[in-house]
């Protein structure tokens, strides 16, 4: 690996790798999927909207990328995950990259109210459907001796957040659990770390009203909301050779909300 790349070399510096990348139907996970495969990779994108995920996929092959669609991928379910690895594998021929994703919101409640069904859901889908992804992907990088991966937690995994208290711990686990297989696989040749977004101007959002975006967009020193794209230049700087001597560490990108 040369010590500078120079722009022609990071325009297709994911050339000959394949990636796998979960909620790629809208948000974070699009604006990955769109730069990854900018970048020269084969770009698996998985999601429980399937339509959506097929409809990204056929959208990149139309402007030249290769790309596919996972059927439906339920991450709270480990067989769902493991045809999501497999169908990669025999799709592209490896699994070198993966961004972990997907995600829900949950509703707002407070911890002695919250429903039991819902923090059960967010807690599938945040932290469970993370481990079953690494799960997955862990013994096809091992076997490969090489790979890179990123969770996507939040800034809600170094803060606490009034009403979100499924939410919050679920993120709280991700970097806890990325830390935890960075140090179990750093000398088997695979990468994993975190990054933690601020707010972000995607659909988990839609349901917003003003007021509440106007109270979310306060909370940001920068005074606006983060973009998708924003987001995905730090995923895709982990995951290239760039970030080679970043192991186990939590990224944030957050418009200063933390610095407070």
């Amino acid at each position: 690996m040369s010590d500078h790349l120079n722009a022609p070399e990071l325009a297709k510096e994911f050339t000959g790798r394949t990636a796998l990348v979960t909620g790629a139907a809208s948000g974070i996970g699009l604006a990955v999927a769109e730069r990854l495969a900018a970048g020269g990779a084969a770009v698996v994108l998985a999601d429980h909207n399937a339509e959506g995920a097929r409809a990204a996929a056929d959208k990149l092959v139309a402007d030249g990328a290769r790309a596919a669609a996972t059927p439906r991928v339920d991450v709270t379910d480990p067989t769902s995950v493991e045809s999501a690895v497999s169908f990669t594998v025999d799709t592209f021929g490896s699994l070198d990259l993966a961004v972990n994703n997907a995600g829900i919101a949950g509703p707002t409640q407070p911890t002695g109210e919250h429903d039991i069904d819902a923090w059960n859901e967010v807690i599938a889908t945040n932290l469970s459907g993370v481990f079953h992804c690494l799960r997955h992907e862990l013994p096809v990088m091992v076997a490969q001796g090489t790979g890179a991966i990123v969770n996507v937690a939040s800034i809600l995994g170094t803060n606490g957040f009034v009403g979100s208290p499924a939410y919050v711990a679920a993120k709280h686990g991700v970097v806890g659990l990325t830390k935890t297989a960075a140090l179990e696989y750093a000398t088997q040749g695979v990468r994993i770390n975190a990054v933690g977004p601020g707010f972000i101007d995607t659909p988990l959002l839609a349901d917003a009203s003003d007021a509440e975006r106007d109270q979310l967009v306060a909370l940001h020193p920068q005074g606006r909301f983060g973009s998708s794209r924003e987001v995905a230049e730090l995923i895709v700087f982990l995951l290239s050779d760039r970030a080679s001597f970043i192991q186990g560490s939590y990224h944030l990108v957050d418009g200063g909300y933390s610095a407070q």
